[in-house]
């Protein structure tokens, strides 16, 4: 490693007037270097992260690039020092072009100032973007790309700004692994060109993949800094939570009852569909993007319109015109994009808690507060919501205690059916394990869960059988027994070969 770092955090300590966020953290990340930031949510790295990128200023501690202190009082400043910060919520304008939005704020002008260079801009943006991705046209809306290709708008945009230091935060969410590849290849690219990239992500295959060193927070404190080739997924997961995490192997709490049958599904993204799921059962249902997953739950929880086919719950034909008809049939889906589809931002987590049954908690067509507070009282504390704060925003949680808060929506509900669309995107290790001992235990209660997942870990951990999706049918039907990752691959990519027939 140089003597020289290219960024260094020295005895940073953040402190709030209710809580200390940061306490001396102090480590360095090398020129070239990919450094990972890992931790929880709630350990500090996204305050870290906002001292870096100009958000916040420190208490107290020092921030240095190429060893010289620096101090920035608005976001600008990290800018013009070479610093860049790519959200997991890309900071972009849908209907301006790739160029407009690699320029914003900064316009390329000709006239005096009066107008804007529109060509010399994409000249640019095509000349940041050749080494990343030449296939994308800086003319087109942003809204045509693909999130991966997004991603890489937001670093050539980096590169404009001749960014020395990026920090990316969660950047592969919304990925698929084939586009993570592509992303890494591009990242490692950067690093070779002497960029320091430090990558903030949940998913420690992808750290391990990338990474060279990371450093682990918890509770706001540095634990340690680690060379990763020396080190096995396991010490950092317990580094992160402060605790080994349990490793329970899949307990099944099927039943012979079906509890939902879907037969022969049609809608414009889905083909002839039929399959069950038995009280107690948990169904995964693995594919690619773009297979059918996500739009086969829409259907169920009543948002999207089934074109032809019927479903039955407990052998009675249920119409599922919309999202009330779902709610009637105790249908509950916890959705994939939780921040846009599952949460209202700016209201409490117990109101949020209490969407999905306010009719029930009304006299006279007047909300009962107290009956409210009670229930989420029950509730909260039983799918463990940290901090236990009832009135506190739903926006001001993590992630993982903002799906905690959905779950509890549909347990207050009395849903007995639940779909979960990616139930842990976006999540921390300590977080996800907790959200699966959730669906477990309702599970062991009898409820019915169907879980779609790009984690195939994930998928198999879970499932007592697995549906996998291609091109908007069940191309197969895994049992228990059948499960590993290679089969469900071998089922939904086409041409792959060694696949089973179908169940």
């Amino acid at each position: 490693m140089s003597t020289v770092a290219r960024l260094r955090f020295q005895g940073i300590t953040k402190s709030f007037p209710s809580v200390k966020a940061l306490s001396d953290v102090s480590f360095d990340v090398q020129p070239g270097e990919i450094h990972g930031l890992l931790g929880e949510n709630g350990a500090g790295k996204s305050t870290l992260l906002r001292i870096l990128s100009g958000v916040f200023k420190p208490t107290s501690g020092t921030v240095l690039v190429d060893e010289k202190p620096v101090a920035f009082k608005k976001p600008m400043d990290a800018r013009l020092a070479g610093i860049a910060m790519i959200h997991q919520e890309l900071q972009q304008v849908p209907h301006l072009t790739v160029a407009q939005n690699m320029f914003l704020g900064h316009s390329v002008t000709k006239a005096g100032g009066l107008l804007v260079a529109r060509r010399e801009q994409e000249r640019r943006a095509a000349e940041a973007l050749s080494m990343l991705d030449p296939g994308i046209d800086p003319g087109a809306p942003i809204s045509s790309l693909k999130v991966a290709q997004r991603q890489i708008v937001e670093i050539g945009r980096a590169l404009l700004d001749k960014a020395r230091i990026i920090a990316m935060d969660e950047p592969t969410s919304s990925l698929t692994p084939s586009e993570f590849e592509r992303l890494a290849d591009v990242i490692a690219r950067l690093a070779t060109s002497g960029v320091s990239i430090v990558y903030v992500s949940h998913k420690m295959d992808e750290v391990f993949r990338i990474c060279q060193r990371a450093s682990i927070m918890r509770d706001g404190r540095l634990i340690d800094v680690v060379d990763l080739s020396k080190v096995s997924h396991s010490d950092v997961i317990t580094m992160m939570v402060g605790r080994e995490l349990m490793q329970d192997a899949h307990i099944s709490h099927a039943t012979s009852t079906v509890k939902l049958q879907a037969k022969n599904l049609t809608s414009p993204k889905i083909r002839d569909v039929s399959f069950n799921v038995r009280k107690g059962e948990v169904v995964g249902i693995a594919g690619l993007v773009g297979s059918g997953r996500t739009e086969l739950l829409r259907l169920l929880a009543g948002v999207d319109r089934i074109s032809t086919g019927s479903v039955e719950i407990d052998g009675k034909p249920v119409t599922l015109a919309n999202p009330r008809d779902a709610i009637a049939a105790g249908i509950g889906l916890v959705p994939e994009e939780r921040k846009r589809d599952g949460i209202v931002p700016g209201r409490s987590v117990t109101l949020n808690m209490a969407l999905a049954s306010l009719p029930a908690f009304s006299r006279g067509g007047f909300i009962s507060k107290g009956r409210v507070k009670t229930t989420a009282n029950d509730l909260l504390k039983r799918v463990n919501l940290r901090p236990f704060l009832l009135d506190r925003p739903i926006r001001l949680f993590s992630g993982g205690n903002q799906q905690k808060a959905i779950i509890a929506r549909w347990l207050a509900a009395r849903s007995d059916i639940l779909l979960f669309d990616e139930p842990t995107r976006g999540i921390d290790v300590g977080a996800k394990s907790e959200i699966y001992h959730l669906i477990e235990a309702l599970a062991a209660e009898g409820r019915s869960i169907v879980v779609v997942s790009s984690e195939l870990p994930e998928v198999i951990r879970l499932s007592d059988r697995v549906l996998v999706m291609r091109d908007g049918q069940i191309a197969a039907e895994l049992p228990r027994e059948g499960l590993s990752e290679s089969a469900i691959v071998a089922h939904a990519i086409p041409g792959v070969t060694g696949a089973a027939p179908a169940a």
